[in-house]
């Protein structure tokens, strides 16, 4: 075994189809020009994104592991061993930052536990970018996945979170499955009380993009469409 074990860097990629560079600072660059091994969601897409970044690095080099729901555990281990032996490894996420609402927090704590040094790059979070917009309490706020897809089940959670964010001052964030996010917003604007806050932050970053923060009596007012465009949807009731 190598004496210096090599980094883990945990590498942003962009929220849709703009140019990388538009996005994500010049380290990110640096850093893919340097690296030919990956931890990735999907490896197509993952070297369209190195391609983008770097044109002219040889893909024939790059060496993928992939990371996502049929991954088993027992594989993770096997995906660091180039940093043990002395080689930087990048953890790719599918869009915007690794270990955010993302698989990739499990080989973070595993590069932890084998004392290899983790390095985030700078890059789009819209979680955070949708938080930073939303006009909402910065101070204290949580994320909360996705709600549940049953009725009555996710009428119970908008409600819980509602009575969160009022007991506690605790503004709450959520995301949807794009193709349902027209009804995760009428579902709102039904359950809520008409004067709690809701951001609706779709498409961030992208050419049309659109964060915008109403009561949701004045959400029931307004017509948008919201279907198959990437969205986060935050509450607060004061």
């Amino acid at each position: 075994m190598s004496l210096v074990q090599g980094n883990l860097y945990l590498i942003p990629t962009t929220l849709g189809e703009n140019e990388p560079l538009e996005v994500l600072p010049i380290s990110v660059k640096k850093v893919i020009e340097q690296t030919n091994i990956y931890i990735v969601e999907n490896e197509k897409t993952a070297r369209r994104f190195i391609k983008k970044i770097s044109s002219g690095k040889s893909q024939s080099a790059l060496e993928m592991f992939h990371l996502n729901k049929f991954t088993d555990a027992s594989e993770l281990p096997e995906f660091l061993e180039p940093c043990e032996k002395g080689l930087n490894v990048g953890l790719i996420s599918e869009a915007g930052c690794p270990g955010v609402a993302d698989p990739g927090s499990d080989i973070v704590k595993l590069a932890h536990q084998k004392n290899i040094k983790v390095i985030p790059l700078v890059g789009p979070s819209s979680i955070l970018m949708a938080m930073m917009c939303s006009g909402m309490n910065g101070q204290n706020f949580a994320f909360n996945g996705y709600l549940p897809i049953d009725k009555s089940e996710r009428k119970k959670e908008i409600k819980r979170l509602e009575r969160l964010s009022f007991e506690h001052n605790q503004t709450q964030i959520f995301i949807e499955t794009p193709y349902r996010n027209n009804k995760m917003l009428e579902d709102l604007c039904a359950t809520l009380d008409k004067n709690t806050n809701i951001c609706v932050a779709c498409d961030i970053t992208l050419p049309n993009e659109m964060i915008k923060t109403l009561t949701a009596n004045e959400w029931s007012k307004n017509t948008i469409d919201l279907h198959k465009r990437p969205t986060i949807f935050i509450i607060h009731k004061y």
